[in-house]
């Protein structure tokens, strides 16, 4: 019996392969390399390229592979690219999603994981926001989100289909060990952004809005650790087994940082300071997104071990330079 990983090439997925083969759980992958980069996973990892959304492909590997858990975060993130291309994310993320819950439930697979994110929440009203807050996203993205979720729930209602709606917030840093990070050219995440800005990648740091309504006037957002997000994973894994019940959760620290405390993070880092330009604020980013957290604390007894924002920093730097001598 093993776990398939969707997008387990990607940035997190590929942190989640790891996790898993470090405690010797049998793992299979999938992922099209859109974004992703098949040297990211161990070689002994089964790692199929093809697309969630391909149903007899599913079939097949759900059934060679003995399949009983999925953990999917195949999907297009980028908030301001869903604003200009909003049917491609729907597609992506909410078409390819149901492609792959019929899968799921034709092959008997009892237990599903998905990256959901805070954007369902929109520009929330009480922060941190609860996980019973209203769910009003800002952009395709946040919505197709919300519209998995509802799949997730509605199927959940007829089968005997367990599933956790895992929601992100800003994930960031890289594998303590150096073993993988964010890889993916000029990516939007702030802190790698602002690391590849230090270390001479990009000309300039772009600051997006300076008049939310905020101590600094730039966004302010709770930064989750990737490795601490991961094993957030693992423990959802073991309490859906457990308990054969559905969760929904948010992940973060329940600490919120600005655009301007984090680059003053990766000055700190590297001893450098460097070119900033301030521009408009981007479609569909609401002023804060910081997570009340106890609830994925309380049921599954996750523990984090990266929070704090200079360990985040000094990892994600710590792979960008590794980044920048392969190139």
């Amino acid at each position: 019996m093993a776990t398939l990983v969707t997008g387990g090439c990607g940035y997190i997925g590929c942190h989640m392969v790891l996790a898993l083969r470090d405690r010797g759980l049998p793992t299979v992958v999938i992922d099209n390399l859109a974004t992703g980069f098949a040297w990211a996973i161990p070689a002994e990892v089964p790692f199929i390229q093809g697309d969630v959304g391909d149903g007899a492909l599913l079939d097949q590997i759900i059934r060679e592979h003995q399949i009983e858990a999925i953990i999917h975060f195949a999907a297009s993130s980028v908030v301001p690219d869903s604003v200009a291309d909003p049917l491609g994310y729907y597609l992506n993320n909410t078409v390819k999603s149901q492609a792959l819950i019929a899968a799921a439930v034709r092959g008997g697979v009892k237990t599903f994981v998905f990256s959901s994110t805070a954007a369902v929440y929109g520009n929330p009203e009480i922060v941190p926001i609860p996980e019973d807050a209203p769910l009003k996203p800002l952009s395709p993205y946040g919505a197709s989100k919300a519209m998995t979720e509802q799949m997730l729930a509605d199927t959940a209602k007829v089968h005997d289909f367990h599933y956790a709606a895992l929601r992100y917030f800003n994930v960031a840093g890289a594998d303590p060990q150096g073993r993988v990070g964010q890889s993916t050219l000029k990516a939007s995440h702030l802190i790698k952004a602002a690391c590849e800005t230090a270390l001479g990648q990009r000309e300039e740091m772009k600051v997006f809005g300076t008049d939310f309504d905020t101590p600094d006037g730039t966004g302010v957002r709770d930064y989750i650790h990737v490795s601490d997000l991961v094993e957030a994973h693992l423990d959802v894994l073991e309490y859906l087994r457990a308990n054969k019940t559905n969760l929904i959760a948010n992940c973060g620290y329940g600490r919120g940082f600005s655009v301007l405390e984090v680059l003053a993070a990766v000055e700190r880092a590297t001893g450098n300071k460097f070119p900033v330009r301030y521009a408009p604020r981007r479609a569909g980013d609401p002023a804060m997104a910081v997570a009340a957290s106890d609830h994925l604390r309380a049921t599954t007894g996750w523990t984090p071990r990266w929070n704090d924002i200079d360990a985040i920093v000094a990892h994600a730097l710590a792979w960008e330079r590794k980044l920048k001598d392969k190139r």
